[in-house]
């Protein structure tokens, strides 16, 4: 049985980041984050999911942009919010 390609991954675009210094909703409310995820859509820079706000998952809902990776140096992987699985 093959396992399908994330039909998401339609979506990626060749992007930068948009706020590399950090979350752009944290950054403009003062707020803390704990990890910084990219949306591969737009670059859109929004925080985890261990974060209190949680702008990366809500810029993937409201924005209909589901992949995002994460921005720590190491990290490559990336994430699909649509189906909550990588992608």
């Amino acid at each position: 049985m093959a396992i399908e390609p994330d039909p998401h991954l339609s979506m990626v675009r060749p992007v930068s980041p948009r706020s590399p210094e950090g979350c752009e909703e944290c950054l403009r409310l003062g707020s803390p984050w704990v990890h910084l995820r990219l949306c591969l859509t737009c670059g859109h820079v929004g925080c985890c999911d261990s974060s209190p706000l949680k702008h990366a998952r809500a810029h993937a809902y409201v924005e209909q942009h589901p992949i995002v990776e994460p921005m720590e140096p190491g990290e490559n992987w990336r994430w699909c919010y649509a189906h909550e699985a990588p992608a």
